[in-house]
């Protein structure tokens, strides 16, 4: 544990991130299983709403730089070929 006064304030700022930010990632990767259960399941009315919220939450985990942009664009990409396949 770090002595000083202003170290020891970062380690708790440090920690309160890291669980949100590991929340909001399970978060996302949720909605994204969620969708791909739907498509597999050929849910048509339901999957929309999915989708939407699946590419919500990647568009934020991006721009929060939680997931790197390539890999947001290769997920977006993926659920959107899925859902216009359907």
């Amino acid at each position: 544990m770090p002595q000083i006064k202003s170290a020891i304030k970062r380690v708790k700022t440090q920690n309160k991130r890291r669980l949100a930010n590991a929340s909001q990632r399970s978060e996302m990767r949720t909605a994204i299983k969620k969708f791909n259960l739907a498509a597999e399941k050929g849910e048509k009315d339901n999957i929309e709403v999915l989708y939407k919220n699946a590419a919500k939450l990647i568009d934020s985990a991006k721009h929060k730089k939680l997931i790197h942009s390539n890999k947001a664009a290769r997920d977006l990409s993926k659920i959107t070929l899925r859902k216009n396949s359907l």
